[in-house]
């Protein structure tokens, strides 16, 4: 006998085929049958509901909540059961204590420094065995080439030596034959967008040779995007590396209805033979840390050289033009425009006054100027503030998210006062809006974009299609209600319409209830 059979669901089986009707019966983690008459000591009443494999988050930021809340409400309870760490260049893994130290502070506005957390790993190999202590959902890992960079070169912005070079491909080949499954990059935050196009190439020759892919956040989402994917997509050729581009859309004001054109690049490429693929989420604004926006020359050196700049009168005028006039590159080139930028997380409860407001509405209450509330709120955050930017544009997003590359990642933050909703709710929002009110999507070809695409990519050849003798990560849903309920005012809040969500075999949301089940683990590269 099996251990659970689902009755009389509808299949969507991630391969983008027509739906269809069968049992499917789970045992020992597995799938271990798909039929009639299937007999197991618990059956589920699936009928009226679709099965489908569990949904893949292709970029997430769970690096560390994973671990101090490892029961994960925020992804299972969407339907999660894979989500890919290390992104934008900038975590955790490979790091010396000194490293560490720094990116402690540095991404506290991402994911938080939790007091008393044990910081156990400093490997690759380290970090994806704390992972298989206990999380509630698998978990797969890219090197992130910011901190690979730290750990080498440092915070200076300059070519590295050969003999530094040589080292940061040694590390990326050691922490790639531990288990990661590529490399990413965040190309506008410090130190990796010191990397010129050449030096991101040799890193990705060895990132090739092991079989992996290159996720980059590359240079600019707005001033200059096309150029900065046609530079992702050269590295990708000249290295022989596959490519895939992380929330690949278009935003700014400068990029309003040229979703088209970043698509005819990439089909060029892939036509070309390029393998490409791409992730979004389903929502216009996006979200950093504050100190984001900063020039990376203001940031050189690391984060206590960057506050003592910002306490500097002289040098704060410096970076006052560069970012309200020129358009800096943490700013993606664009002059920023304090009412898109909103703080939706503090560190500090005197700050909290802040927090669902914009800059510009802010400083205007306090009767300050924008930028210097920027500064000052950075200085007394120690620069461990998020924020909301509303630069999306919805014709981008749909018209993006319907190429046959296309996956979906959350790229949620679940830490802060009011994190993201894409936290909690990218996935169901992809069938509530896209499929069933908008009709951009067919319902196979959206369980197919989240669940068989991400797991070609990942080259997991057991997860991310309803199949006999794959991994029984699935999730059960109506499709009639299924929904994201988080809101920007209210973000932490669970999906409707998902009442079973199985990850390797076990329930961790069952009957709408999460059973605080952690039978994740890490997904390792293989040679």
């Amino acid at each position: 006998m099996d251990d659970v059979v689902l009755r009389g669901p509808l299949i969507a089986d991630g391969t983008g085929t027509p739906a269809y009707r069968a049992d499917v019966g789970i045992k020992d983690g597995v799938i271990a049958s798909i039929g009639d008459a299937i007999s197991a000591t618990r059956s589920i009443d699936a009928d009226g509901l679709v099965l489908a494999p569990g949904f893949i988050d292709m970029h997430s930021h769970s690096d560390l909540r994973i671990l101090a809340e490892p029961d994960h409400l925020a992804k299972v309870s969407q339907g999660v059961t894979t989500e890919v760490l290390g992104q934008d260049g900038l975590s955790y893994a490979p790091v010396n204590d000194e490293v560490l130290a720094t990116l402690r502070g540095q991404l506290a506005g991402w994911n938080d420094d939790p007091p008393g957390f044990d910081w156990n790993w400093r490997s690759v190999g380290e970090y994806l065995d704390r992972l298989d202590q206990g999380i509630a959902v698998n978990a797969a890992y890219l090197v992130p080439q910011g901190t690979l960079r730290m750990l080498v070169v440092g915070w200076d912005d300059r070519p590295p030596t050969k003999s530094e070079m040589d080292t940061m491909r040694s590390v990326l080949a050691q922490s790639l034959a531990e288990g990661a499954m590529g490399m990413s990059s965040g190309l506008t935050y410090t130190p990796g967008m010191y990397a010129d196009t050449s030096e991101l190439v040799q890193l990705c020759e060895v990132v090739g040779q092991h079989g992996g892919f290159y996720s980059p956040h590359h240079r600019s989402y707005g001033a200059g995007a096309l150029e900065a994917y046609a530079e992702m997509v050269d590295v990708s050729k000249r290295s022989g590396c596959a490519l895939h581009l992380a929330h690949a859309t278009m935003n700014f004001p400068v990029n309003k209805g040229r979703a088209p054109e970043l698509l005819t690049l990439l089909d060029d490429a892939i036509a070309g033979g390029a393998d490409i693929s791409l992730d979004t989420y389903p929502y216009l604004p996006g979200a950093t840390y504050l100190s984001a926006l900063l020039p990376s020359w203001a940031t050189e050196g690391g984060p206590e050289r960057a506050l003592a700049r910002l306490s500097d009168v002289d040098t704060r005028e410096r970076i006052r033009e560069e970012i309200e006039e020129i358009g800096s590159d943490g700013c993606h080139g664009v002059p920023v425009d304090w009412d898109s930028i909103e703080i939706n997380g503090v560190r500090n409860d005197r700050n909290a006054h802040l927090v669902g407001a914009s800059v510009h509405a802010s400083a205007l209450r306090l009767g300050q100027a924008p930028a210097e509330l920027y500064f000052d709120v950075l200085v007394d955050e120690r620069m461990g503030t998020s924020c909301l930017m509303h630069v999306g544009h919805e014709e981008n997003v749909q018209t993006i998210m319907k190429h046959p590359a296309h996956t979906g990642g959350s790229d949620g933050l679940l830490v802060g006062d009011r994190p993201h909703p894409r936290a909690w709710g990218t996935f169901p929002r992809y069938f509530a809006r896209y499929v069933r009110e908008l009709g951009v999507l067919s319902l196979e070809e959206c369980v197919e974009h989240l669940t068989g695409r991400a797991a070609k990519r990942l080259r997991l050849t057991d997860r991310g299609l309803v199949r006999e003798g794959y991994a029984a990560d699935l999730v059960l849903f109506d499709a009639s209600t299924i929904a994201d309920t988080a809101t920007f005012d209210q973000p932490r809040q669970q999906a409707a319409g998902i009442p079973f969500v199985f990850c390797n075999g076990v329930p961790v949301i069952d009957d709408g209830t999460a059973t605080g089940a952690l039978p994740g683990h890490s997904l390792r590269s293989r040679p």
